[in-house]
């Protein structure tokens, strides 16, 4: 391990950098300031809501053509641009005076932050890597909870001695002074997958058939998988984007949710090294059907449990979720469809995963609207969590038999 570590540190180091600065695109991180931003614009939470929820709309349908930028061999730059974009929209949010600019500094926030760091993270380790693709996945993806353990109780304590404009001004600092010239130089030379013709696993992807994104819109198996990939995104959002209400109306402090990020920071972490070395072992398909469990056990935990602890509990099964799925689905899609055009087919998926996310607040606000609690909620999210985790362990069982009965035929690599 400590050889691999050594020998990728600027690939794995460039991956990691891409997952921690997307934060500055993320649900967790923007709703810091919805206090502030909805005061000083007048605006109500249904009005926030709605700006932000179609302001992630845009960038998910977008996504779906910005992200063949990943198929590009020169990452470094594409990390660059995104770097740019990402500061720009940090700065426009630093000097936001009115509704409609607020729309498009969401819109470029949600594209670059969430949509391309991450999409360019693990579509990188996707291609780069092959009988270390899980461990390689698992150590960019440790950018994700990073972030999320140091950056809410930082940020906060920003706001109340910088303001919170000075706050964005400061991430559009770091991104243009600090993440774009470190991603330059980390990426400036593209990396060569090194697994040999004489190893299984190098044979396999030597041999492996590349889908097209056309291809991959015409396979069964691929709206089964969006079953599992969505879900997590759609209710992980909504319980962050409504935590406030679900605490008030249990009658809780906020900081029961907000102490328990860290906990959840930690366990997916230690979850996705677990998943990324059961990957290398016994492949993606393999480990699919547990990835939405955990999730599950803990929306019911949540909407059935009155005391603190449920939040906990809950925080900590998402968590576990959080570490299979960002590891499982990094390295599924180039398992079973090859990596000649995975920045195309991975933009399909996350542009999906950001329209999941989209509507997440929307929907489950309105519910609460009409009088639907939101602990019936959650229970119905962790009804669907099960019966999908069923739907996906026969979604791999058809996987591998695909995979071992010649339907990924050879083609030219």
């Amino acid at each position: 391990m400590a050889r691999f570590l050594i020998e990728n540190a600027r690939w794995l180091s460039a991956g990691f950098l891409l997952t921690f600065m997307s934060a500055f695109g993320q649900t967790y991180f923007i709703a810091l300031f919805g206090g502030e931003i909805r005061a000083e614009l007048g605006l109500s939470h249904g009005e926030f809501g709605t700006i932000y929820g179609l302001a992630t709309l845009a960038s998910a349908i977008v996504l779906i053509w910005v992200g063949k930028l990943a198929d590009r061999d020169n990452l470094g730059l594409v990390a660059v641009f995104v770097s740019v974009m990402l500061a720009t929209a940090a700065l426009g949010m630093a000097f936001v005076t009115g509704p409609i600019m607020l729309l498009a500094v969401i819109f470029v926030l949600r594209l670059f932050g969430q949509g391309m760091m991450t999409h360019v993270s693990q579509t990188a380790m996707g291609r780069w890597f092959v009988a270390r693709r899980g461990k390689a996945l698992a150590i960019s993806g440790f950018g994700f909870p990073t972030s999320e353990a140091m950056l809410p109780t930082l940020t906060v304590a920003l706001i109340v001695a910088l303001g919170w404009r000075n706050v964005w001004l400061c991430a559009a600092g770091v991104l243009i002074l600090f993440a774009a010239p470190v991603l330059f130089t980390l990426l400036r030379a593209n990396r060569t997958p090194q697994a040999s013709v004489d190893d299984e696993k190098g044979r396999a992807a030597l041999e492996q058939r590349q889908w097209t994104r056309p291809e991959v819109l015409r396979d069964p198996l691929f709206y089964a998988l969006m079953l599992g990939f969505l879900a997590p995104s759609f209710i992980g959002t909504g319980i962050f984007f409504h935590a406030v209400h679900l605490v008030d109306v249990k009658g809780w402090s906020i900081s029961v949710f907000a102490d328990s990020f860290p906990l959840y920071a930690a366990i997916s972490v230690g979850t996705a090294f677990a998943t990324g070395w059961a990957i290398d072992r016994w492949s993606a398909q393999r480990i699919l059907p547990l990835t939405l469990l955990p999730m599950g056990i803990g929306a019911f935990i949540l909407g059935t449990g009155t005391e603190p602890i449920a939040m906990v509990l809950c925080m900590a099964f998402i968590g576990v979720t959080a570490g299979l799925q960002s590891t499982v689905f990094g390295a599924l899609s180039p398992e079973i469809y090859g990596v000649r055009h995975l920045g195309s087919i991975r933009a399909l998926m996350m542009s999906a995963m950001v329209l999941s996310s989209a509507g997440s607040p929307f929907v489950l606000g309105t519910l609460i609207d009409r009088g639907i609690s939101f602990d019936s909620q959650l229970i119905v999210m962790a009804s669907y969590l099960v019966a999908a985790s069923g739907i996906l362990w026969l979604v791999s069982l058809r996987l591998l038999r695909r995979t071992s009965g010649g339907l990924a035929a050879p083609a030219s690599v």
